[in-house]
């Protein structure tokens, strides 16, 4: 089974390296590792371990915060396959889908990219007001209804996060803590989101790799540019 450690840990060498020892002695394998942040003295990491079937999801979270200075902030069965490169894949696709598939495509494969659970492209045209059917204008597998929502961060300027606690937040949805991050697409009133249950936020970090992965995804489908 595969897991997605959130860490947060000191910024200063050795740490990561001590941290794979820990796992590696645990019998923890490590398949992959993306530094999403780093700063005043502190790095977020994402890691993708393998965990064998004798031991629990929870024994990660012991031996990664054995060492010291270490922090999970999150820990979630992964699945799927493992790419690492798939910002670069995903526009190769683009670039050859044409323009009538490119909105399904980006909503497929977001998820992946950015290790979440679904993303939906919206048209937010006529907003602040109840979403028609019609404005969802791709989704992935996984993602929640938008109809009948009003978001009221739409037409978006820039890309922003979402938080779980926002007031235009569906009760239920709430309860369930969906985080989620969106940015524009194109020159018109589209925009990309992105969710996940249950955490971990965003990171600003995300928020902006985001907007620079949906602008190139604008460009190369031959969008105009926001």
């Amino acid at each position: 089974m595969s897991y997605l450690l959130r860490l947060v840990v000191p910024d200063r060498p050795g740490v990561l390296g001590a941290v794979a020892t820990a796992l590696g002695t645990a019998g923890i394998d490590i398949v992959s590792l993306d530094v999403l942040e780093r700063g005043h003295g502190i790095a977020v990491d994402d890691v993708v371990v393998d965990l064998p079937e004798d031991r629990l999801p929870d024994s990660l979270i012991t031996v990664a915060q054995a060492v010291p200075g270490v922090q999970v902030e999150s820990l979630r069965p992964f699945a799927g396959p493992l790419d690492t490169h798939r910002e670069l894949d995903l526009l190769d696709a683009l670039a050859h889908g044409g323009d009538g598939t490119a909105a399904a495509l980006l909503a497929a494969e977001l998820p992946r990219v950015f290790h979440s659970g679904w993303a939906v492209i919206v048209d937010g045209a006529g907003q602040p007001a109840p979403l028609a059917a019609s404005a969802v204008v791709a989704t992935s597998e996984a993602a929640p209804s938008f109809d009948g929502l009003t978001l009221p961060w739409l037409p978006l300027a820039g890309p922003v996060l979402l938080p779980s606690d926002d007031s235009w937040l569906p009760e239920r949805w709430q309860e369930m803590a969906i985080e989620m991050m969106a940015a524009p697409y194109g020159a018109g009133t589209r925009a990309v989101v992105i969710g996940r249950s249950g955490g971990p936020a965003f990171r600003r970090s995300e928020l902006l790799r985001l907007a620079h992965l949906t602008g190139i995804a604008a460009t190369v489908t031959h969008l105009p540019p926001a």
